[in-house]
């Protein structure tokens, strides 16, 4: 591969199964315009599952926190038109940030409707693993609707296992990333650190 055709890390180019080309990479300031401009086009029950209600459209602090993650603690993907940030439509999100004072992290994906059941997801649940992996965290989480059996596979079958969120409706799925975290959980959850909920 010669060097202009090398990707910056956390790059990556996929043809869907529909044969549309896409860039997977790390979300940019300049994508919150395009989020904005989009956010209106998701179906109800993508925004519901994702945000666990009615959401009408992204506030500026939202997106600002979403597009200007802080290296350290976070970390944010986008599946987008391989066009320039601020010109490329977003049709997946997922991001993952180091709860504070903690090495656990919590994820959150979106996948529109316009990519969905085409592997989107799994791609970046994987490489948000990766990236808790690289961060030497113990635990990468999220909370996801119990009706959302489709994300609930996903996680079962990338080994994340569920727990009570202690909120009705909603399930905690967990996956331990270190060896110590395991035992932790196999002696019961007692002891070590609790994700925040």
């Amino acid at each position: 591969m010669s060097a202009r055709n090398r990707l910056p890390p956390w790059h990556e180019r996929l043809r869907l199964a529909n044969g549309r080309e896409i860039l997977i990479r790390p979300i940019r300031a300049d994508d919150a315009g395009p989020l904005k401009a989009s956010f209106p086009l998701l179906q109800p029950e993508e925004v519901r599952q994702r945000f666990q209600h009615r959401v009408k459209e992204l506030s500026d602090e939202t997106l600002q926190r979403l597009t200007q993650p802080q290296p350290k603690t976070e970390f944010a993907l986008v599946a987008a038109e391989p066009l320039p940030p601020g010109e490329a439509l977003v049709g997946a999100v997922a991001r993952a940030a180091i709860a504070p004072g903690t090495r656990d992290a919590e994820f959150a994906i979106l996948v529109s409707h316009y990519v969905a059941g085409m592997g989107l997801g799994r791609h970046l649940m994987r490489r948000l693993v990766r990236w808790a992996k690289g961060k030497k965290l113990d635990r990468l989480w999220g909370e996801v609707l119990e009706d959302n059996q489709p994300m609930l596979s996903l996680l079962d079958s990338l080994d994340f296992r569920r727990e009570s969120a202690g909120t009705p409706g909603l399930v905690r799925v967990v996956l331990d990333l270190s060896p110590s975290s395991a035992r932790k959980t196999s002696a019961g959850r007692g002891e070590g650190p609790r994700p925040p909920g």
